[in-house]
């Protein structure tokens, strides 16, 4: 059965969503994409060099989204959390095979959003040559602020990003340093999956990854686009 139209299900499915900013709507959310390594300065920092990478991307769940403004609790299982905070790209036109030159015609619109990431246990996976999805997509671990819609802000390619704990800047950078651009990011992506309207992308982190305790208080941002505060619980 492919239509869901009619489907007597056992119980409600729920469906994970994003605000749009200054609407009553809900975007629901399909998958997750994530870019790896994306800044210049990050990718040295994690000891990679950034001019021979084509890019790679690893997913979280659509569930681990934590909307603005909450509580992020200390995932169990791990001793160092880390915050990583990035632009993320909503698509609402799906589609494979996807020119770069029409890509952001495929844009809704964007948010910012936090990759918190179990630091130790992804270096643990790595060493033994296993996935690292438990270091990704566990529960809560996507925070993200509401979408504002690219008909309202256009399609940035140059702003700050970044991101303070307790009032002290850790993270800084600008979208203009993206190794790979959004418009190349859907365009690579859309050739190894098809693009589905609900898909988000988040498209990598600045230099200054770091890890977070209980009681920090993150505030993040992107130019042009939006504010993302969480405190650690």
């Amino acid at each position: 059965m492919t239509s869901t139209e009619h489907a007597d299900y056992l119980f409600t499915p729920a469906i994970p969503s994003l605000a749009v900013a200054g609407t009553e709507q809900r975007f629901p959310v399909r998958r997750i994409y994530c870019v790896g390594r994306n800044y210049a300065d990050h990718a040295r920092e994690m000891g990679h060099d950034p001019d021979r990478e084509p890019p790679f991307f690893f997913t979280k769940h659509p569930d681990s989204l934590l909307p603005d403004g909450n509580v992020f609790p200390y995932p169990p299982g791990s001793e160092n959390v880390h915050h990583e905070i990035e632009l993320v790209v909503a698509i609402h036109r799906g589609g494979a095979d996807i020119a770069a030159e029409t890509a952001l015609d495929h844009v809704f619109g964007y948010a910012v959003g936090l990759d918190m990431t179990r630091r130790d246990l992804q270096a643990e996976a790595k060493k033994l040559g296993r996935p690292w999805c438990v270091a990704k997509a566990f529960d809560q671990a996507t925070p993200c602020s509401a979408l504002m819609p690219a008909n309202d802000i256009g399609h940035p390619e140059s702003g700050r990003i970044w991101l303070d704990i307790n009032g002290e800047t850790r993270q800084e950078g600008d979208l203009a340093s993206q190794i790979w651009r959004v418009s190349e990011v859907i365009a690579y992506l859309s050739r190894l999956f098809v693009l589905e309207p609900g898909d988000l992308i988040m498209t990598g982190t600045p230099a200054g990854v770091g890890p977070v305790q209980r009681g920090d208080r993150l505030s993040g941002g992107v130019q042009g686009i939006g504010t993302l505060d969480i405190e650690i619980g």
